[in-house]
């Protein structure tokens, strides 16, 4: 079968090998895991934010939002920076500041000024799991980049599963100032890892000279404004609001001039040419696929459990840590051991079928399920965690000559970042408007007068009767409204699982069209493409 050729792009990135590859590894870990702890850890403890700093709704949704997006701003460029300035300076340097933000911001109660120490904190939050990428391929010897790999990608479903947990023993426990704390302490200790896990590097001074500073700045400005407007697009009503539509026009804008200035410039940051590949633009389609999917295990099943079951963080956290947490552990090596000895899209095959099977066991919840009936599900989105991510990325460097990796870099930040950001937003409006539809339908089977609903009300009047009569139907009438919700939601979270099925076969069929990659440094050792 005809080899595919491998894509180039960007600058040479490739330095000098560590000699402490271990300790290199370690930073990778924990660069990449406290970037998604702290992404995870907020978003699951807003609420209670909100009321710990005294923000009104409204004030708590733009906190998230300016925590957030800034990682959009700097994420894209933070390889090229990485290769230009070098490893240590872009990822040891902000670790340090950003241990400071994060003591402060607790400490602090105005809100502009929480407002601006959160923008601080994820513009620095957005330089650590790009740069723990390109540790990985600058600096560690090549035997070690399957392992790396494999860490690096498990830090998604590790950090959305037992966050759930951690988020509630903060919450219920230790106090939720320990959300921004836990930061403080693991950042100064990945600035020392990499300090001692990647060697001295000098300035690219050329490579500074000929940067595409209007490049990183039109596709991190571009995409930071189409972040801000799916973050918003749901409390504000999408087109109905001048807000959404100015930062979602503005922002395609922007991206546009980007891919026009790539097109133009003598020395491009991030040429187009990476989205022509057939692999790595099905790839790039597959990660965002991916993403989509696994809200059945990042948004969907804890969801369920909180607004239906009506369960507190710190009573849901157990299930995924035990069952979808801890599996990963045990996993890892299998997925490593498959990569390398098989074709890395049986890999990512079955880490997909593993979520679209999830998939179809949400469609069966009613209002009754229980932690202890998520149990198949959250092993089976377990497997999809840790196969599917790390396989579509082996599959995507494979395509791609690691050494020139910024500009493959930069379009998967902008693919990791955007494309959760929809699909969170896509889900939130989702759920809103199939429980409205649904409440719209169960309504019109319940209608006053008829012999069925009154039977049912008469029952419910007959048990609120001991706590007095005259309030008896109005407590009667609001426990049937309260049912007919209950059984809306429960139809929209049924539709929603059904939706990420549909992604994960999706996402099959342009496993399906994918052709074998090069022979490289990621190839099966048996030989078995």
């Amino acid at each position: 079968m005809a080899r595919t050729e491998v894509v180039e792009s960007g600058p040479v990135s490739a330095g000098q090998v560590s000699q402490r590859p271990l300790v290199a590894v370690a930073a990778v870990m924990l660069g990449s895991f406290l970037a998604s702890f702290d992404t995870r850890l907020l978003s699951l403890a807003l609420p209670d934010l909100r009321g710990a700093m005294a923000m009104s709704f409204d004030e708590g949704s733009w906190f998230n939002t300016a925590g957030t997006a800034p990682q959009i701003l700097i994420a894209p460029a933070v390889a090229w920076l990485a290769t230009a300035f070098g490893v240590r300076r872009i990822l040891g340097i902000p670790a340090l500041v950003y241990a400071v933000v994060s003591v402060l911001i607790p400490l602090v109660r105005d809100f502009h000024a929480l407002l601006a120490l959160n923008i601080v904190h994820g513009l620095l939050l957005g330089t650590f799991v790009p740069a723990t990428l390109l540790v990985i391929v600058r600096v560690l010897p090549m035997q070690w980049w399957v392992p790396a790999l494999a860490i690096y990608c498990i830090r998604v479903g590790f950090s959305m599963n037992s966050g759930v947990a951690l988020v509630g023993f903060y919450l219920e426990h230790a106090g939720w100032q320990w959300i921004y704390w836990q930061g403080a302490l693991v950042a100064p200790l990945l600035a020392l890892l990499v300090h001692l896990g990647s060697p001295p590097e000098p300035v690219n001074r050329e490579l500074v000279k000929d940067a595409d500073w209007g490049g990183m700045l039109l596709l991190g400005c571009g995409t930071a404004m189409i972040f801000v407007g799916l973050d918003q697009g749901n409390r504000l009503d999408w087109l109905h609001s001048g807000t959404v539509v100015s930062l979602l026009v503005s922002g395609a804008g922007l991206t546009i001039c980007f891919f026009i200035n790539e097109a133009t410039v003598a020395k491009p940051w991030a040429h187009a040419n990476v989205l022509l590949s057939r692999n790595i633009g099905l790839a790039l389609v597959t990660v965002l696929l991916f993403t989509l999917t696994s809200l059945s295990n990042s948004s969907l099943a804890p969801g369920f459990l909180t607004n239906i079951v009506q369960l507190r963080l710190y009573q849901s956290g157990t299930l995924f840590l035990a069952y979808a947490t801890l599996p990963m552990l045990a996993l890892v090596p299998l997925s490593i051991y498959l990569v390398e000895t098989h074709d890395v899209r049986i890999t990512l095959m079955i880490g997909l079928a593993a979520f679209a099977a999830a998939g179809l066991l949400g469609t069966q919840v009613t209002h009754e399920w229980s932690p202890a009936d998520f149990i198949p599900m959250a092993m089976l989105q377990s497997v999809g965690q840790t196969f599917a991510l790390f396989a579509v990325i082996l599959f995507t460097l494979a395509n791609s000559n690691p050494a020139r990796s910024t500009a493959f870099a930069a379009y998967i930040q902008v693919m990791r970042l955007c494309g959760a950001e929809f699909g969170v937003s896509l889900m939130a409006t989702w759920l809103r408007t199939h429980e409205q539809v649904s409440s719209n339908l169960l309504g019109l089977k319940v209608m006053r007068g008829e012999a069925d609903t009154t039977h049912v009300l008469s029952q419910l009047a007959a048990h609120f009767t001991p706590h007095g009569i005259s309030v008896a139907p109005a407590r009667a009438t609001s426990a049937l409204a309260t049912a007919i919700q209950r059984e809306a939601n429960t139809l929209a979270y049924v539709d929603a699982f059904w939706l990420t099925t549909w992604f994960a076969i999706l996402a099959l069929v342009c496993v399906a069209f994918m052709t074998p990659p090069p022979v490289g440094p990621f190839s099966p050792k048996s030989g078995a493409q």
